[in-house]
């Protein structure tokens, strides 16, 4: 393999692994973590493993395929049109490597990592939760709640506290929540309750 071949493997290995990054990210499939050395406001960075919403790894998935890319593309050009010897392309690529992958994890520690946030346990809770039945539930049978959380519509399974079917659209509490089930009451069963 020469190092013209070797450069354009690293970007187009570079390139693929972001698209599956790029696409992984809307169905939850993950290269990389946002973990392991907080990003102080100061620019500090010190290591720790807290929950702070601004711990992030400089190297992590994301960063070594961006690595790859700018490293890949930069020793190709270079190696192709550029004229200049291997150690120097190879010291221009890593350079051209590290600093695309270094304004990545700024955008990331500075731009995307500020805004997340660990869920608490009141933020996530359905007890208490006013829902409607969007799948009837039968008699000791199991159906279905739509339910509003945190600004995002959320489905369950349900079942019938009392075991007494419950027809659609009526509006129910979540009296608990086992196993991934929502036991549920009508509401007009137990609004005097909740006064």
């Amino acid at each position: 393999m020469t190092w013209e071949g070797f450069y354009l493997f690293c970007f187009a290995l570079g390139l693929c692994l972001s698209a599956v990054a790029f696409v992984g990210g809307f169905s939850h499939f993950q290269i990389g973590h946002f973990h392991h050395v907080q990003v102080g406001h100061g620019g500090h960075a010190g290591a720790g493993h807290g929950a702070n919403s601004n711990s992030i790894s400089p190297i992590n998935g994301f960063t070594l395929v961006i690595f790859l890319c700018w490293f890949g593309g930069t020793g190709y050009l270079l190696e192709r049109y550029g004229g200049f010897v291997v150690p120097m392309v190879l010291l221009l690529a890593t350079i051209a490597g590290i600093a695309g992958a270094s304004v990545l994890f700024w955008f990331m520690a500075h731009v995307l990592a500020p805004h997340e946030h660990a869920l608490t346990a009141e933020e996530t809770a359905t007890l208490g939760m006013i829902g409607r039945v969007s799948g009837a539930i039968r008699d000791h049978g199991t159906g279905e709640i739509l339910f509003s959380q945190n600004g995002s519509r959320r489905f369950a399974a349900a079942r019938s506290e009392n075991g007494l079917p419950i027809p659609r659209d009526t509006e129910v509490v979540v009296m608990r929540y086992e196993q991934g089930i929502a036991w549920v009451r009508r509401w007009d069963e137990v609004a005097d309750d909740f006064k």
